[in-house]
């Protein structure tokens, strides 16, 4: 029986090829499962409870760390790709057919090069907070996460406050309730992300961010882009490319928000969600 919340859900691991991958696992054992693919510096412990749990009402959703990331083993990739195919080989390993996309930021990216791979595994994507290999103004990412960290220790807070959200009166809000959300799995909590993955995972978006763009017109999986309309990270003009270029996409922008714009909104983005993956 599925956990009541992800904040309580158990972390198991798999061994794909020799190496251990963790994750957590939860929801309805019926239907096609969500694989969530998160973000620069994140582990398990970063994915928002109240949108996995929102998720999980309806759906199996499966909570993934790289090559590297957390409690996985092996070395981080420093290439999208590598780490598209580690997804691909997990989902074989988890003995899944098929597979719905959720990714935000750097798991946006992996979502996108999974897609185009192994077609067959994916029936519909969901792509927030990211954009195109080759996209507007992505290599300026470790400039940008160097500074908000400095700051962050200089404030004595989460560097997610300055990369993720505005600092309007909306976001400093929404950035507090987010941070705490975080902190509501009290044990068996992932292990902390190692320094040097970290580096490789900013030498993969700075190589994303210079290779040349890819054909999203063969992407046929239906999608559906979400962002806030002043993303630092990942220019909010990303998520409109996306949707251009990917036939049917969907688009939601969020007002008043940041690259976490859908933590911002999860109670507008949840129903948003599920009803596009009915």
């Amino acid at each position: 029986m599925a956990a009541e919340s992800f904040s309580v859900t158990p972390n198991r691991t798999i061994t794909v090829d020799g190496t251990s991958f963790a994750y957590r696992d939860m929801g309805p054992r019926t239907g096609i499962p969500i694989l969530l693919l998160n973000h620069l510096g994140a582990t398990l412990d970063n994915f928002d409870p109240r949108i996995v749990d929102g998720l999980a009402q309806h759906h199996r959703v499966v909570a993934f760390d790289n090559r590297g990331i957390g409690a996985s083993g092996g070395s981080t990739s420093r290439d999208v790709a590598a780490m598209a195919r580690d997804v691909v080989a997990f989902i074989h390993a988890l003995g899944l057919p098929q597979v719905d996309l959720f990714g935000f930021s750097l798991g946006g990216f992996v979502a996108q090069q999974v897609a185009l791979d192994a077609p067959a595994l994916v029936r519909r994507m969901i792509l927030t907070g990211t954009g195109p290999a080759g996209g507007v103004g992505m290599d300026k990412v470790t400039g940008i996460t160097l500074r908000a960290m400095l700051k962050g220790a200089l404030t004595l807070q989460d560097p997610k406050v300055y990369l993720f959200f505005t600092r309007t009166p909306n976001g400093r809000r929404a950035a507090r309730d987010f941070i705490a959300r975080l902190k509501e799995r009290k044990a068996d909590r992932d292990k902390p992300l190692a320094l040097p993955s970290f580096g490789r995972q900013l030498t993969a978006i700075k190589r994303w961010a210079r290779q040349a763009p890819q054909d999203l017109s063969v992407i046929t999986h239906p999608t559906f882009v979400a962002n806030g309309d002043d993303d630092l990270m990942v220019p909010t003009e990303n998520s409109r490319d996306l949707a251009r270029r990917i036939p049917g996409a969907r688009l939601v922008i969020y007002d008043d928000a940041g690259h976490g714009g859908i933590f911002q909104h999860h109670k507008a983005f949840v129903p948003a969600a599920l009803d596009f993956l009915r």
